[in-house]
Parts: structure tokens; C-alpha cells; sequence
């Protein structure tokens, strides 16, 4: 059996020891390496690092290899642009060796089970570019993706230097103006021997180019599901500068009974945050702002009283839906259905309610709201607590376990500011009291002794015998019989725009 053949085999018993019956199981059936290319300060790390939490967010293992750090790790000869020298020979062998101890590690990563792989590197030459396809495609037998980025818009790259490049560890110390400047001769360095992708000459290769950040992108040979995802998120990414609200509705009924779910209304103090909101937007001004709410009441409610912008309904927003535990107290669920709420306990992301949702039917139901939001200036969006986790989730890089857990209060304003590699957050409480409805992660212990004792013959229930090693979760007969969830239909993407009062 050859190399190839263990590795698929490994990572398919890999893949059976941890999906289980229910989950919605989004993973690569070849490994990926998408590998940057482009001169420096083109914005190939703030889009590696971009579509790595987008696919980890997603459900794809994805993990970026900055070969920068290579350097920084394997050396410290680093004192001038004079290392990037094309006749530096003792420079480029260091270059050398740590681009392939990069690709080493992307490979022995992928072979762990890992599914994406992102190399962050210039890879300007066609020669380097044949050797990553040599070691990934030839020998590996994964599938290789390029993604240039070229930018001659001098005010984006002077900004990209200024905001990143002088603050980078290579330039610790050094005054700003003095880095901006050797900065400068290291970019003529590789553009004495940078060679775009090539049509004719690469033709065998799968790639895509980003013009001027997204100004004109192109696309070759692009190979399945994986490529076609990233390319389409890549296509909606921009820089530039925004402001992103993100609230929940105001205190409904059900929040004052304790109850999950439902569609009530507001409480009393729960117009009162409505109408605190209202000011708060008014008093921001901010230009070509837009308003994002669910087609729950208790989200047009609370974003009623706003005049400032247009507003837009998204059933995509809606809360996660709790199936048969709706309208229901969490000691209702536990006494009604202790099975269910056992399980939920144990694997709060990925449980799904009968005939209801999980945590992570809800991310794939809002990823077109993500795309949409990369696309955007500014946007508020009101919805509601399982929706915002999921959301933040993506802005902060939670992974998927912690999901479920982030704390997102009621009568609070969360902003988000993208910066280069990330969000700036601030918590923003606005005076009215209401409800603490964050229920914390239970201690291992308690879960364990849950399902312990709340064990039934769904449990035990045969499989194919092909799957001895899935992990069946409790419930799982609920939803391999029940269907798609109500919320999961082909109208999720539907949007009702509103006219601006």
C-alpha cells in the first residue's frame, strides 16, 4: 500500500471517530494548500489569516505557516533590506532551507489530519512556485491553490506598510521613518525577480488573482468544492474602513419567564432599551449605515424607533430554533426531556434539538449573512443571543467549542472595528436593567454524571458496521428521521428591504 493510500486511509478512520450521526460533517476529502503569492505588503497574511478563520469557522481544519516566522525563528541576521538581496548567498540559503522546513510542517500537519493548509509566503518566482507543486501535488498528492495578491495602488500599500510592515518584530526599536524607508529597498529586492502567475507558462496550475484588493479578480482551472468556497469569499472581502454594531433584541416576555425560543414581545424595559437605541444611533451619525434585523417581533421591535437608515429583514437572523424545547424553561427541558438536556451539556455545539437546530446547523445558516457583512460599510445588526455568539465567533476567531458559551448581554452595543489582522470590540452598555439569560458551561463532572444516568436504548442503537468508531450522541434517531430544519430552507438567503422613514 503506498504512502497515498495510508494517509487517506488514517484520515478517513480519523474522520469516522468524530463525526456523529446528525452533525452536519464539512470536511475536505483531499487535503488543501492554498499558497500566497505576491510581492510584500500586498495584503497576503491579512487574507491568509482572512480565509483561515473563515474556513475554521466553517468546519474546515484549517491552519496558516507564515514562512516569515520561519525566518525570524531560524535566524537573527536580519539587520537591513541587504538579507533580501538577490546575491546575498548565505541569505538565500537560509531563505531557502526555511521555506521547505514551512512546507515540511505543512505536510506532516496535513498528514496528522489536518484539511487546509495556508502558506503565507511571497512565492514571487516561478521556480519556487514548481517546487511547492512538486512537494504538494507530485509527492503529496494534495490538491495546490495560488492566490496572488498584486496592488500598484501606492496610497494602499504606503497604508499597508505604515499600519503593519514598520511595527512587524523585524523593526523592533527602529524609528518608524528609518523602517518605512528600508522597507522600501526590500520590496525593489524582490522586484528584480517577481514573476506574476503565468497563463502559459503555469497553465497547469489552479489559481486566482486579487487586483487592488478585489478592484479585478481573475480565476484558472479552480478545482472543486473547497477552491470554488474560497474563491467566492475572497471575491466579497474588502478593506476598507467600517464600523460593524451588533446588539440583541431588547428584554422580551419570554426573557422575564425564563423561557427560550418563541416569537413574544417586548417587556416594558425592553422598549425602554428600544428606545435608548435610537438615541445611541443617532448620536453615532454614522454615513450610509444600515439596519439588519430577524423576522422576530421582538427584533423589529427594538429597532422600530430608529429613523436614521434603511432597515432590512433577514430570516437568516432568526434565533436558533429549539425544536421541541420551544417557549420551555432550561428546568422545564431538564424535566421533560433529561435525555436532551444531558446531551446538550456534552456537546453544546454540535447537539441539535429534536426538530429543532444545533449550534452548528446556525453557522451554515448564516454564512450568506457573513458574506453579505464583509461586503458592507457600516451595518447594525439586531437579533439575538445564539445568533450574535455565532457572529463574534467569526469577527473574534472563537473556536467551535467556545462558541456556545460567549457572553452577549442583553442592552448592550458590541462594535466591532476591523483592523489589519483583526476587530477591535467594545462592550457598550447602554442604562437600562434587564435579565441575565447567560447560562455558563456546566463542569465536566456534573456532564458526565448527567449522561450517565439518563442512558436509553437510543443509546445503543445498531449502525453500519463500516461506523463501529462513531460517537453516537444521544438523539441522534431524532434527527436522522425528522428532516431538515424548518429554518434551513432554500429562502434563508431572502431579504425584505424596508423603506427608510
Amino acid at each position: 500500500m503506498s504512502r497515498r493510500d495510508n494517509r487517506n486511509n488514517y484520515n478517513f478512520r480519523n474522520r469516522l471517530q468524530s463525526i456523529r450521526i446528525g452533525e452536519r460533517a464539512n470536511y475536505v476529502n483531499t487535503p488543501h494548500v492554498i499558497a500566497m503569492v505576491g510581492l510584500p505588503a500586498r495584503g497576503k497574511t491579512y487574507i491568509a489569516k482572512k480565509l483561515s478563520r473563515y474556513l475554521n469557522w466553517i468546519g474546515i481544519n484549517t491552519k496558516v505557516f507564515n514562512l516569515g516566522e520561519y525566518r525570524r525563528h531560524t535566524t537573527d541576521a536580519y539587520k537591513t533590506h541587504d538579507f533580501f538581496r538577490q546575491d546575498n548567498e548565505e541569505a538565500m540559503a537560509i531563505r531557502a532551507k526555511c521555506c521547505l522546513d514551512a512546507l515540511t510542517d505543512v505536510c506532516n500537519w496535513l498528514e496528522e489530519g489536518g484539511e487546509v493548509a495556508v502558506f503565507d509566503a511571497t512565492n514571487t518566482t516561478i521556480d519556487r512556485r514548481q517546487l511547492i507543486h512538486s512537494i504538494v501535488t507530485e509527492q503529496m498528492g494534495y490538491k495546490l491553490f495560488f492566490v496572488e495578491s498584486i496592488c500598484d495602488d501606492p496610497k494602499i500599500v504606503e497604508s499597508n506598510i505604515k499600519e503593519v510592515k514598520v511595527n512587524s518584530p523585524d523593526y523592533m526599536g527602529i524609528d518608524q521613518e528609518k523602517a518605512l524607508e528600508d522597507f522600501l529597498k526590500r520590496i525593489q529586492h524582490y522586484q528584480e525577480r517577481y514573476e506574476t502567475l503565468d497563463e502559459k507558462r503555469e497553465k497547469y496550475l489552479s489559481y486566482m488573482k486579487i487586483f487592488n484588493t478585489g478592484e479585478k479578480i481573475t480565476v484558472h482551472k479552480h478545482e472543486g468544492h473547497i477552491q470554488s468556497r474560497i474563491v467566492y469569499y475572497l471575491m466579497n472581502i474588502h478593506i476598507t474602513p467600517r464600523t460593524i454594531y451588533f446588539t440583541r433584541h431588547g428584554e422580551s416576555e419570554y426573557n422575564l419567564n425564563g423561557k427560550i425560543g418563541g416569537d413574544s414581545s417586548l417587556s416594558e424595559r425592553g422598549r425602554e432599551y428600544a428606545e435608548a437605541l435610537a438615541k445611541f444611533v443617532k448620536q453615532q451619525k454614522l454615513p450610509n449605515l444600515r439596519i439588519w434585523t430577524s423576522w422576530m417581533k421582538r427584533t423589529v421591535q427594538t429597532a422600530g424607533m430608529i429613523t436614521e437608515a434603511p432597515q432590512e429583514r433577514w430570516r437568516a437572523l432568526n434565533e436558533l430554533d429549539a425544536g421541541i424545547c420551544e417557549e420551555l424553561t432550561y428546568e422545564e427541558i431538564k424535566a421533560k426531556y433529561p435525555q436532551e438536556f444531558a446531551a446538550r451539556d456534552a456537546n453544546k455545539f454540535s447537539y441539535r434539538y429534536p426538530r429543532g437546530e444545533s449550534y452548528e446547523d446556525l453557522v451554515a445558516r448564516l454564512e450568506p449573512v457573513i458574506m453579505e457583512l464583509e461586503r458592507q460599510t457600516n451595518v447594525l445588526v439586531v437579533c439575538h443571543q445564539a445568533v450574535l455568539r455565532c457572529l463574534l465567533a467569526y469577527f473574534l476567531d472563537y473556536p467551535a467549542e467556545e462558541l456556545p458559551y460567549i457572553k452577549v448581554p442583553l442592552h448592550t452595543v458590541i462594535k466591532l472595528t476591523p483592523i489589519a489582522y483583526g476587530c477591535n470590540v467594545e462592550y457598550l452598555h447602554l442604562p437600562i436593567s434587564a435579565v441575565d439569560t447567560h447560562r455558563p458551561k456546566p463542569p465536566a463532572a456534573e456532564v458526565n454524571s448527567r449522561k450517565s444516568s439518563t442512558m436509553s436504548i437510543r443509546d445503543f442503537a445498531p449502525v453500519d458496521s463500516r461506523q463501529e468508531q462513531i460517537n453516537v450522541v444521544p438523539g441522534f434517531l431524532d434527527d436522522k428521521f425528522r428532516g431538515k430544519p424548518s429554518d434551513m430552507s432554500e429562502t434563508d438567503g431572502e431579504v425584505e428591504l424596508i423603506a427608510s422613514r
